[in-house]
């Protein structure tokens, strides 16, 4: 199979392997939600070593995954699993979630089973890592996430940009505490929060 392949990928995986790098230092178990292409769990395991970093992403998308993972042959990436926010979800835990472009493309109720999802299966002390565009203050960071916006709702009404603060909320409501929020290239953010005991 032809890997695909997203360019956005390639753009950002950098700026996003910083932050990563700099909290993934004690972590052994990752999980990404949403892994589309396979493209970052190829880029980030190869530079994580350490990390078994196990994708997932819904059954349609899990073929595309497997090529990039075959093709590299890592001893860190087992084969992705097939995983939709609304369940079921894995009956292991893991140190870290990633995700990455996601909260934006699934309509807000699947949103809030995302976060009761990853509050299942987080470790204590455990991180979750969301990369994507955000709104503060229920305003746009910029026109061309307004513009992104329009797309968005031209696609699917029910995705849109999400609010910072909103999605503040539901990691509060799983015990989680932000402990950065790193601006990126092209008006994205990546959000860290960490589960307190």
């Amino acid at each position: 199979m032809t890997r695909p392949f997203a360019p956005s990928c390639d753009r950002n995986q950098g700026p996003i392997l910083e932050v990563l790098q700099r909290h993934l230092a004690e972590a052994r178990r990752v999980l990404e939600i949403g892994s589309g292409t396979g493209q970052h769990a190829v880029h980030f395991a190869t530079a994580i070593p350490w990390l078994t970093w196990q994708s997932s992403d819904r059954a349609d998308n899990l073929a595309g995954i497997g090529a990039w993972l075959d093709d590299a042959a890592l001893p860190n990436t087992p084969p992705a699993i097939e995983l939709d926010v609304e369940g079921p979800w894995p009956d292991v835990t893991f140190d870290a979630v990633f995700t990455a472009n996601s909260l934006h493309i699934m309509g807000w109720p699947q949103a809030e089973a995302f976060f009761a999802g990853v509050g299942g299966i987080l470790e204590q002390k455990g991180l979750l890592i969301v990369y994507g565009p955000f709104n503060y203050g229920g305003d746009f960071t910029s026109d061309s996430n307004r513009a992104f916006e329009q797309w968005l709702k031209e696609r699917d009404p029910a995705s849109g940009i999400r609010d910072f603060e909103a999605v503040n909320a539901l990691a509060r409501g799983i015990g989680l505490v932000l402990v950065e929020d790193n601006a990126m290239p092209a008006n994205n953010r990546c959000l860290v929060w960490r589960r307190m005991p």
